[in-house]
């Protein structure tokens, strides 16, 4: 993960998170949905690593969103 893409990243998990909370899972069941460790889902939301395209299409198919909504970072 480049330094230089951090803020994204750390914006990429905050909607991840967002968007996680408001259909009610845990970490622990979207992780399980998407094939990925509960850890692993918790170090994108906290943008503690990069995260593949394929993870982030394999989440919003699970929440129900289009892509578009977790690229767009708000200020």
């Amino acid at each position: 993960m480049r330094r230089e893409h951090d803020e994204k990243y750390r914006h990429l998990g905050l909607n991840i998170a967002y968007y996680r909370k408001e259909k009610g899972m845990s970490q622990n069941a979207l992780a399980e949905a998407v094939d990925i460790s509960r850890t692993h889902m918790s170090r994108v939301e906290t943008a503690d690593c990069a995260v593949s395209l394929d993870v982030v299409f394999d989440i919003c198919d699970v929440l129900g969103i289009p892509p578009s909504k977790l690229f767009d970072f708000r200020k």
